[in-house]
């Protein structure tokens, strides 16, 4: 007698006016199986995942869900039938703790107090530690993340959907949460996993479903699979290699000075002396996990004023570019400069959801001929989603209404064509997929060819070495002792993002690789 599918999905499609998303999927995913659903931006992941979560309604095909058939009217009844999502933007509440915003998301006959005693077991049972008590505004991206996947887990679903889970998380993180799903699978529950990390597919997932321009290219084992042929299977080929020219050494263009900012409180980021340069032809990456200062630094370099004007006054120390003090100058000031920050919160902070992309060119520019200028601002917008295959209907669309990936595409794009002479960047290709990801990073590095001085604040490891020439590593808000790219390895900077360099840094090894950066 042939296994029940935990989930199966026959002939779905969906479309959005003239757009097919999905076009015919079948999907058939195993009880306690981690299979992965992988495609570039734009490929119907998203839209797939909301036919599966109850978000959306498929327009014609059939679900089922262990042999029965089912079509959701809504997530509610999708979560009380076994399903949980984790989606890549979080949706919690931030004025309030994370017992509460977990409670809200609950059956009615769970109580607060529950929910808390629950969050505390699941600390042990999956080494997912979240304090119930804690507010989710001070909470760092990982943290929040962690209150998405233990609301989702306490559903005690069938089915577990994880969109990008590791784009905020350090490589020792990221096996943490590999062992976490692993011991969920083999309680048989079965994991839908989105990621554009080919390696972490390969490593964690036992099935994969490839989707192309919405439809399905392939099923594979990844385990058997290089990141070639996923990448052919996703994209038609594998990405161009990087090409870097070879750097000068220079005066530094940027530079900080023993920046200090006090913490409001114990969950909130700080500074302690942080010192670096930044030279003009030169990338300088910046390793850590989320919450260790990387988010405060990047909006004290970019002249974001705190809204708590007595931790303005105790900010100590000085940023400088090309010689002269810029610590008092602000966002708009700094801009005119040729300095532009992105930060990683793409909607909200990156750009105004409700406005088009169009409108969102003009967030970026200082010039005085851009202003209430609507074709050029068209004009500009249509550029960049032509330059970087952003999948949108046009510089009207929404900036809610793209995908996360595409939306990641249009915000860098926006900001190098600002052939900006200092980027400040965070999370460059979070959720984009390989091929994109690939076109980012050969931009961010002609731009430094061109001699920009580029400072990229990553989580994505792989993606520093193949873009940084030099390296520093934040941890509870210190910054390391740079360090060469040649000279560093995978497993030393993951080290280093949980605090061991405070120690190594001592070490002769890496105190002649401090003074190579120095000579």
């Amino acid at each position: 007698m042939p296994e029940i599918l935990r989930l199966r999905l026959q002939g779905v499609s969906k479309s959005y006016g003239s757009l097919r998303a999905n076009d015919k999927i079948d999907l058939d995913i195993k009880p306690g199986s981690i299979h992965a659903v992988l495609g570039e931006n734009g490929a119907g992941k998203s839209t797939l995942m909301k036919l599966i979560f109850g978000l959306l309604q498929p327009d014609e095909g059939d679900m089922f869900l262990d042999g029965i058939p089912i079509r959701w009217q809504s997530p509610e009844q999708a979560r009380a039938y076994g399903i949980a999502m984790v989606f890549q933007h979080f949706a919690l509440f931030e004025s309030l703790s994370v017992a509460e915003n977990v409670w809200l998301g609950m059956a009615k006959h769970w109580t607060l107090a529950a929910v808390s005693t629950a969050l505390e077991t699941l600390a042990h049972q999956y080494g997912l530690a979240v304090d119930p008590n804690a507010l989710v505004h001070r909470l760092s991206v990982g943290e929040r993340q962690r209150v998405e996947i233990a609301r989702g887990l306490l559903a005690r679903p069938r089915v577990m959907i994880l969109d990008e889970p590791t784009s905020v998380l350090s490589p020792q993180a990221a096996k943490a949460l590999f062992a976490m799903l692993r011991t969920l699978a083999s309680e048989g529950c079965s994991v839908i996993y989105i990621s554009h990390k080919l390696h972490e597919i390969r490593e964690l997932c036992d099935d994969c479903t490839v989707l192309r321009q919405g439809r399905v290219t392939g099923r594979v084992d990844p385990r058997r699979c290089n990141d070639e042929q996923l990448s052919a299977l996703m994209i038609g080929g594998a990405p161009p290699p990087l090409v870097r020219a070879k750097r000068d050494s220079a005066a530094a263009l940027f530079a900080v000075d023993a920046l200090s900012v006090p913490a409001i409180d114990e969950a909130s980021e700080r500074l302690n002396a942080v010192s670096f340069e930044l030279m003009p032809g030169e990338i300088l990456g910046i390793a850590g996990v989320s919450g260790n200062g990387q988010g405060l630094l990047l909006d004290m370099l970019a002249g974001e004023p705190s809204d708590d004007s007595r931790l303005m006054r105790r900010v100590a120390g000085h940023i400088r570019f090309q010689g002269r003090a810029i610590e008092t100058l602000g966002v708009r000031s700094r801009r005119r400069l040729g300095i532009i920050a992105v930060p990683a919160e793409r909607l909200g902070r990156a750009t105004v959801p409700e406005l088009s992309l169009a409108d969102n060119m003009f967030l970026l520019d200082e010039s005085d001929a851009w202003q209430l200028d609507h074709r050029k601002l068209r004009d500009a917008a249509q550029a960049v989603i032509a330059d970087f295959s952003v999948k949108a209907p046009g510089p009207e669309a929404l900036a809610s209404d793209l995908s996360g990936g595409n939306l990641q595409k249009f915000i860098m794009g926006r900001a190098l064509r600002s052939a900006p002479k200092v980027l400040l960047v965070s999370q460059p290709t979070w959720g984009v997929d390989v091929g994109a990801s690939a076109q980012i990073r050969q931009q961010l590095l002609a731009l430094r060819d061109a001699g920009a001085a580029i400072l990229v604040i990553s989580e994505e490891l792989d993606e520093l070495f193949q873009i940084a020439d030099r390296f520093h590593v934040m941890y509870a808000g210190h910054l390391s002792a740079p360090i060469l790219r040649e000279d560093a390895t995978l497993e030393l900077i993951g080290q280093w993002m949980g605090g061991s360099w405070l120690l190594a840094q001592q070490a002769p090894s890496v105190a002649g690789a401090a003074r190579r950066v120095h000579h």
